[in-house]
């Protein structure tokens, strides 16, 4: 169901060229992050969710942000001014728009899966990374709660997520002593036929590319091949510029207080 799957993203973006505008027409849920702004937005699209004709998955990030170490100072500010235990290596849960979510799509959607994932060796993967053909070893621990165990009244569903997180900065505890999670660990085996799928669409899309290259070559013109290579160049360029906008280090300043004495 990965192809029908959907997710809670910031409307900025919505914007990106290709992909926003993807996301765009497959009814990805944007907000703004301004919860007195979003919450009827949010729920109109999650409403319209429950007759959507296929299976789906739908994503959401209940810290609302990446985790850096301020935003976690900041967070845990929070999280002791409310009375609430501190968390290690989570964010606060953002809990309105997870309960928002669950009041939306219950009865639809059959259950919660809690994931968390970590890289081996004190690994730190990049998109630019996988792009240039690094390999990362990733363990992956997920959990399915039936949505039954979510309690339906937002404080009570508030508590729970919270708790939920306690949870998970528990098991994060226990991996970095241990490096496994508290389970058995299941290694799916290798699967040919991926391969075999990658290597039949790339070499059918490909095919009328390098059949153009070989054309231009032919041709023996200078400024057709310059022109080819500028183009190849720049994509090229645009494709890096872009994933390293991705990087934590130049995400958004979402969960800072600094940023919010600026907009005071």
């Amino acid at each position: 169901v990965l192809q029908s799957s959907k997710v809670l993203a910031k409307k900025e973006l919505s914007y990106m060229p290709i992909i926003g505008w993807m996301w765009y027409f497959l009814e990805i849920v944007f907000c703004k992050r301004k919860w007195e702004e979003d919450r009827k937005t949010v729920m109109q699209k999650l409403l319209s969710l429950r007759d959507y004709p296929e299976n789906f998955w739908f994503l959401i990030h209940c810290e609302g942000t990446r985790f850096t170490e301020q935003k976690h100072q900041i967070s845990m500010q929070v999280a002791e001014t409310k009375g609430l235990p501190k968390l290690k290596y989570h964010l606060l849960p953002r809990t309105k728009g997870f309960a928002v979510t669950v009041q939306c799509l219950r009865n639809v959607v059959s259950a919660v899966y809690d994931s968390t994932l970590n890289f081996r060796n004190n690994e730190n993967p990049t998109l630019l990374g996988v792009l240039n053909g690094k390999k990362y070893h990733a363990d992956l621990y997920v959990r399915r709660i039936p949505l039954e165990e979510v309690p339906e009244d937002e404080q009570e569903c508030s508590n729970w997520l919270h708790k939920l997180y306690q949870e998970k900065d528990a098991f994060q505890e226990e991996y970095y002593r241990t490096e496994t999670y508290p389970a058995v660990p299941v290694v799916p085996p290798r699967r040919p036929w991926t391969l075999l799928n990658w290597l039949f669409w790339a070499l059918l899309l490909l095919y009328p590319l390098f059949k153009l290259l070989i054309n231009m070559i032919n041709s023996g013109s200078s400024l057709t091949l310059a022109s080819f290579a500028f183009v190849i160049v720049m994509a090229s360029v645009g494709v890096r510029w872009m994933i390293g906008v991705t990087e934590i280090n130049k995400g958004s300043a979402y969960g800072n207080n600094d940023n919010k004495q600026k907009q005071k």
